[in-house]
């Protein structure tokens, strides 16, 4: 399942983020799912444009034959030795192995569509902010030369992604609430003030609107900015063995109500993925239409956040129902988590945990009751 055309990075500069760099808030003003960005109190050198779209060095899932399926489903790559983290995929890169995960908000405004990058991405987390959702895309194995478009964080964003050990945040910027809240964690904020614009670039494609058009190079954040002994993610997710049968549903696939947005995830038993939609409509990017091997459904409470009350904020600790979608069939259970640091623990009915099919996973946070399974 690990696309193709990966781009991995041989070198890295040791490079300490921190005092060479000043933070601050930016000023990118929201719209549609996001005012809590501020100017910045910093003068940045402005962003780059490109005229033409940069070519990405990941791909999504290809077409598969049957038994290429089969072998998929049945989890056989996870036979060989020492796997990635955050895919339970053989290693064939150990210098990427070895390397932080890196976190990319991504923009899920009609005007940001379609994204870029996004398909290349590990574990993705589906989260809603006001009146829309915006995309947490975890990269490791792979490292696409354009990803976006890039907006801001949230304070959600502090919890929701405390286990993957340090991981660089790539964002647009923020609110100063926001901003002191990922500052003051061990999230290393890259956004184009703290980098001086470095991997950053923007491509309007038609669209003037400059809320829109920010993206990044994934492999020149890892180049310039990764810190000294930053360690590699820890596995999040317990995977199948080779041999082990599905305990749950058959399913198709499951329908949520986001926060203006409804999604349907569909299984495709050809390509043994997930395939998405959004508002009735394929979900596409710049590789094709958004797909995993498995859709993960944790239904989560959300406040106002402290940062801005108009926001919400997923609560991430603590417990609550998950719906797993992999192979074709549905597994429900509860996930916990006790501390941010903690990955989500996922339990059937009968408490034994929920083991996933080796592979990308996206992980959607819905409000509680706004899941519908299709059995």
């Amino acid at each position: 399942m690990t696309p193709s055309h990966t781009r991995s990075t041989s070198t890295r500069r040791s490079t300490r983020l921190g005092a060479g760099f000043l933070l601050a808030a930016l000023a990118l003003a929201a719209c549609g799912g996001g005012d809590d960005e501020a100017a910045p109190t910093t003068s940045a050198a402005p962003v780059p444009e490109t005229t033409e779209a940069v070519t990405t060095t990941e791909a999504t899932v290809p077409e598969t034959t049957e038994a290429e399926s089969t072998e998929t489903t049945e989890g056989d790559e996870a036979e060989a030795g020492p796997v990635m983290p955050l895919t339970g995929l053989p290693i064939d890169d150990e210098i990427v192995a070895a390397r932080p995960a890196m976190v990319v908000k991504i923009d899920n405004h009609p005007q940001a569509r379609p994204q870029f990058g996004i398909n290349g991405a590990d574990i993705v987390f589906e989260e809603n902010v006001e009146n829309l959702t915006r995309f947490a895309a975890v990269f490791h194995t792979n490292a696409p030369a354009k990803v976006g478009p890039i907006r801001s964080g949230r304070t959600q964003d502090v919890d929701l992604l405390g286990s993957y050990t340090q991981p660089l945040f790539v964002w647009s910027g923020g609110n100063p609430n926001v901003t002191r809240a990922i500052n003051d964690s061990d999230l290393i904020s890259l956004s184009p003030t703290t980098t001086r614009n470095t991997g950053f670039f923007r491509d309007r494609r038609g669209n003037e609107d400059s809320e829109h058009t920010l993206y990044g190079d994934a492999g020149t954040f890892y180049e310039a900015f990764t810190p000294i002994f930053n360690p590699p993610p820890a596995q999040q997710f317990t995977y199948r063995e080779p041999d082990e049968a599905f305990n749950g549903e058959t399913s198709t696939g499951v329908e949520l109500e986001m926060d203006g947005v409804d999604v349907t995830w569909t299984w495709d038993k050809k390509t043994a993925t997930y395939l998405r939609e959004q508002d009735g409509k394929a979900h596409e990017t710049d590789f094709g239409q958004v797909n995993a091997v498995n859709v993960v459904v944790l239904e989560v409470d959300y406040r106002p956040s402290p940062a801005d009350s108009r926001s919400p904020e997923a609560q991430t600790i603590g417990t609550g129902t998950a719906h797993v979608f992999t192979g074709g069939v549905l597994i429900t259970g509860t996930w916990t988590r006790n501390d941010r640091t903690e990955t989500f623990t996922l339990a059937d009915e009968n408490g034994s945990v929920i083991a996933l099919t080796p592979g990308r996973t996206w992980v959607e946070l819905p409000r509680v009751g706004n899941t519908v399974p299709l059995t």
